[in-house]
């Protein structure tokens, strides 16, 4: 803890927030004074009820869960180091930190999501294997919303219009928001988010972050962090940015891409690649795991009522799992690479999935593959949409696959199956509760 005592003395921090990322990729947790955060970390002080990590998306309880305690009891936050930041938007030095959650007996709590990802990691560190991931986040900025009767139109520019036509790749488009990233960037600077390159991608004002490859821990770390870092920088332009997947009706969805690799520990030998270039068995193994078992695993990439909107044909997203060189139809999409940089880009998780989960999913269903030694079909040429729908297509089918999954309760733990599944199925009964705007504009007065 010496770190984080020395950090916070160095910078005169006046308060800490602690972090938790919850189910849905939402920071709960607590801000404290530092002086008492310091005191804190001596004797273990700092807890949250157990039912966090069964919070819905809007913020309710699920009545008939039975997954945490009846009692709610305590669970302990334990900073980790490694994490702790600045937070650069207020006048007040401050610092955030992500904490892991404990039992009172030292136990990690197995539903919390930086657990799970920790215990897909742990597995391939039992075989000298370590994961490398490069998540893509594409996000949308859209104007202020105040009723959300209305739908999301997109911001005003620099040249005082609204973007209107789709600028894949346009540097002008996004100079038109050129102040917001500026903050963004500075921003991330500040708090050590590691990104590269920054697109328009194909929507009105639709946006693409890439972060450098590295280790899967941490990158999730960073993609947690860059949305809050996002929307604070988006909000202190009177401007929105939601990564939402399907926000705009007519424009094309927001994804989390994940490139991943596996690295020999010792050596840092990229194991997808053999000596002479080419393939390697695990490389193909690792994509049959994504293959067979990605459509088990959709309520951790694909985990909102929404999600399943942008998993639709002809839309820059794919609709089954079918692999192919630099082929951006597909599910899974193997780029052109040099041998040391070997690797498959899982295209299925979108940007509101809990980057925690949407990683140790698409890492457990690789190893799976690994272990298993399954072989995946031949690589497709051609566009994948001529090819069947085989990823679910509402969150319902996608809770029955996940539920029926046993090697992936195996992996990812059965209690926290249950959690997700229990958290998901509260969601999707709120959501079916409400009766949209084209219910009363279709069948008011023609039913």
């Amino acid at each position: 803890m010496g770190f984080m005592e020395d950090f916070i003395k160095k910078n005169r921090i006046t308060e800490v927030e602690c972090l938790v990322p919850d189910m849905s990729g939402i920071a709960r947790g607590k801000i404290v004074p530092a002086e008492k955060f310091l005191r804190i970390l001596r004797d273990r002080g700092l807890r949250l009820p157990e039912a966090i990590f069964v919070q819905t998306v809007t913020g309710e309880f699920p009545d008939d869960e039975d997954i945490t305690s009846d009692e709610n009891s305590d669970i302990y936050m334990i900073p980790d180091e490694r994490t702790i930041r600045f937070v650069p938007w207020y006048n007040e030095p401050t610092a955030q930190v992500i904490t892991d959650c404990v039992y009172a007996d030292g136990k990690p709590v197995d539903v919390s999501p930086r657990h799970v990802l920790k215990r897909v990691l742990s597995l391939y560190e039992e075989r000298g294997w370590k994961p490398l991931v490069a998540p893509e986040l594409e996000f949308f900025l859209v104007q202020v919303n105040k009723d959300p009767d209305y739908p999301l139109v997109p911001p005003v520019g620099r040249n005082g219009r609204m973007e209107s036509g789709r600028q894949a790749f346009g540097i002008d488009a996004v100079n038109e928001f050129d102040p917001i990233f500026e903050a963004v960037y500075d921003f991330c600077e500040k708090q050590d988010i590691d990104i590269d390159t920054l697109t328009h991608e194909a929507g009105a004002a639709q946006i693409e972050i890439n972060f450098n490859h590295g280790d899967a821990l941490e990158l999730a770390d960073q993609a947690f962090l860059f949305k809050r870092t996002a929307r604070e920088a988006a909000m202190r332009h009177n401007i929105y940015a939601t990564f939402m997947a399907k926000p705009m009706q007519g424009e094309p969805g927001s994804a989390m891409h994940i490139h991943q690799s596996v690295v020999d520990t010792d050596s840092g030998r990229n194991l997808f690649a053999n000596p002479d270039g080419t393939d390697s068995a695990l490389f193909m193994s690792h994509i049959a795991g994504l293959q067979k078992y990605l459509p088990y695993a959709m309520p951790l990439l694909a985990p909102n009522v929404n999600s399943y909107r942008r998993l639709v044909p002809n839309s820059d997203a794919p609709i089954n799992v079918h692999w192919g060189r630099d082929n951006r139809t597909t599910g899974l999409r193997v780029p052109v690479s040099q041998p040391d940089a070997r690797r498959v880009e899982n295209r299925v998780a979108g940007a509101d999935a809990n980057p925690y989960l949407a990683i140790a999913a698409s890492l457990a269903c690789g190893y799976i593959g690994m272990i298993q030694g399954l072989e995946p079909n031949d690589p497709i040429k051609g566009s994948a949409y001529r090819l069947a729908f085989t990823l679910p297509r509402h969150q319902s089918e996608a809770l029955t696959k996940f539920n029926a999954c046993k090697p992936l309760k195996e992996i990812l733990g059965e209690r926290f199956i249950d959690a997700v599944a229990c958290v998901k199925e509260a969601e999707y009964e709120a959501y079916n509760r409400v009766i949209s705007s084209w219910e009363r504009e279709n069948l008011l007065l023609n039913v």
